[in-house]
């Protein structure tokens, strides 16, 4: 059975305690649009007040560290994330990998200890502006995820449920993230369907056809409709556009009536 379309609202550094009214709106809104999944990733210190207030929406972290614990000053583990309410974490956003430094093998790292401690994952691909003129992107975002994607299928499915439970994947060209500018749906397509076909090399014809893949890159409710209704497209990972519930739902909507279309 298809899984529903996927909304999720990375509010990146963004929110204090004044923008609970904005995650309460949303969540109040998600219940009248069952049949689209909602969720928000809030900064670190609103996961718990954000699942607190949440009755339909899922609450997920940016990010966790791959250790269990230790001398790690400033970071969080996936542990600790879950424990304060979250039930996924975004793991190699281009902005962890740019500004952090984060490899392939440290995302892989974190998405191994965040799916061991019961936690979805949404991992993160993307090309550069750069790679992309060069003619290499769609070689490079099957490489990077290959590389970023835990090798043991006993931790992608923690011992229980199936990996398109655990692991969403999110396409997010580089170029297109806060720039304003949006990959023509052609190319959409294109990278989800190369993304596909190596998910299925991977997780074989029963699971690798049912892993939502996202789309993430100035998406808003004034081009959701277009882009949702791309092949291959199982939601979006919306920055900006999720900091207010009418923008969100917007795109939730818009979600909703490309899977009815």
């Amino acid at each position: 059975m298809p899984q529903r379309p996927y909304i999720v609202g990375n509010w990146k550094m963004h929110g204090t305690r004044a923008m609970l009214s904005e995650a309460r709106a949303i969540d109040r809104a998600a219940q009248r649009h069952m049949k689209v999944e909602v969720a928000l990733a809030p900064p670190y210190t609103l996961i718990h007040p954000v699942h607190r207030e949440a009755e339909q929406i899922g609450v997920g972290a940016q990010d966790c560290h791959h250790e269990d614990g230790g001398a790690h000053t400033g970071d969080i583990s996936a542990a600790m994330v879950a424990d304060a309410g979250a039930k996924f974490v975004i793991l190699g956003h281009s902005e962890r990998r740019q500004n952090h430094a984060e490899s392939d093998e440290i995302v892989r790292a974190k998405a191994e200890a965040a799916l061991s401690a019961g936690l979805r994952i949404i991992l993160c691909c993307g090309e550069s502006e750069e790679t992309r003129a060069a003619g290499d992107a769609v070689a490079f975002v099957k490489e990077q995820l290959k590389a970023s994607l835990p090798a043991d299928h006993a931790v992608l499915t923690n011992g229980s449920a199936n990996a398109p439970e655990r692991v969403t994947i999110a396409y997010e060209p580089i170029w297109a993230i806060g720039t304003g500018n949006t990959a023509t749906v052609e190319d959409i397509a294109e990278m989800h369907g190369e993304i596909r076909a190596l998910l299925i090399e991977l997780f074989g014809e029963e699971e690798g056809p049912e892993i939502r893949i996202l789309y993430g890159g100035s998406v808003k409710p004034e081009n959701a409709s277009q882009i949702l209704s791309t092949a291959e497209v199982g939601g979006a990972l919306v920055g900006g556009a999720s900091l207010t519930a009418d923008s969100l739902m917007g795109i939730a909507l818009a979600a909703a009536e490309a899977d009815e279309a």
